[in-house]
């Protein structure tokens, strides 16, 4: 699980769930929770998994009661969530940070709950900036506040959105593990 930091990298920004964490959110339950506001809104949820359900649903102008509902489930999950082996493995030697597709503030309850947040110099998530993973711009963000230009930071991620996300964004780029997973 080891990822060697290149000499060429000035910061380090980590995704959150599933690299660090694992938070414990039944996405099935919140899937059916988005649907019924898509279905009030007259807008077909069918085939859709949350993140196109947030898309539809602020295209419908109900994007801020289904942002509410996801990341109410993230806070939650966040509370109950599980270290994982790769946070002892964090870098130590230059700034680092956070750039998550949960909302902030569940990054903020994962991070104080396994005793990670207080090396944390920058925490981005969904809601922090206007666009979300895999869009460069949270990403960008991290590295802005960690000090460093987008060539001289490292990403580091578990699904195939979070290597997305460090192509578009110029950074380098490292699996946790062995390779991608989904969302």
């Amino acid at each position: 699980m080891t990822v060697t930091v290149p000499d060429d990298v000035d910061a380090v920004v980590y995704d959150l769930d599933g690299t660090l964490v694992r938070l414990t959110v039944d996405w099935r339950t919140v899937e059916s929770e988005i649907a019924a506001v898509l279905r009030d809104a007259d807008v077909d949820p069918s085939g859709l998994d949350a993140w196109a359900m947030l898309d539809a649903a602020e295209d419908a102008g109900v994007g801020s009661e289904v942002e509410s509902l996801i990341a109410a489930a993230e806070r939650d999950g966040a509370r109950d969530a599980r270290r994982l082996p790769f946070a002892d493995e964090i870098e130590t030697r230059l700034p680092i940070g956070i750039c998550s597709l949960n909302c902030e503030q569940s990054c903020h309850i994962a991070l104080e709950k396994h005793d990670l947040a207080e090396r944390m110099e920058s925490v981005v998530g969904r809601d922090s900036v206007p666009e979300r993973k895999p869009a460069p711009e949270p990403l960008l963000a991290a590295a802005e506040e960690l000090g460093a230009t987008p060539e001289r930071t490292l990403f580091v991620g578990d699904s195939a959105g979070d290597e997305e996300a460090a192509e578009r964004a110029g950074t380098q780029f490292a699996y946790v593990g062995d390779g991608p997973t989904s969302y």
